[in-house]
């Protein structure tokens, strides 16, 4: 599933930038799992500072609630 790309409008000021490091303690994964979800396409939204992966806290959160969510609506 992919979010719709942030504006200045809809992103806020005071949202924090993840490392990788931090994303998968927040998820409580390990690092290779968030590397290849990232290969895959199906983990949180990310995007690169120069040559460092970063995240939203905002879209972590939103990815965790779907997942959450999805996995409801299969039972």
């Amino acid at each position: 599933m992919t979010a719709e790309p942030h504006t200045p409008a809809n992103r806020n000021p005071g949202d924090e930038m993840l490392t990788l490091q931090e994303t998968c303690a927040l998820l409580r994964v390990p690092e290779g799992t968030l590397r290849y979800w990232r290969h895959l396409g199906c983990g949180p939204r990310s995007f690169k500072v120069g040559r460092h992966v970063r995240y939203w806290r905002t879209d972590v959160i939103l990815w965790l609630t779907e997942q959450t969510n999805h996995s409801q609506d299969r039972r």
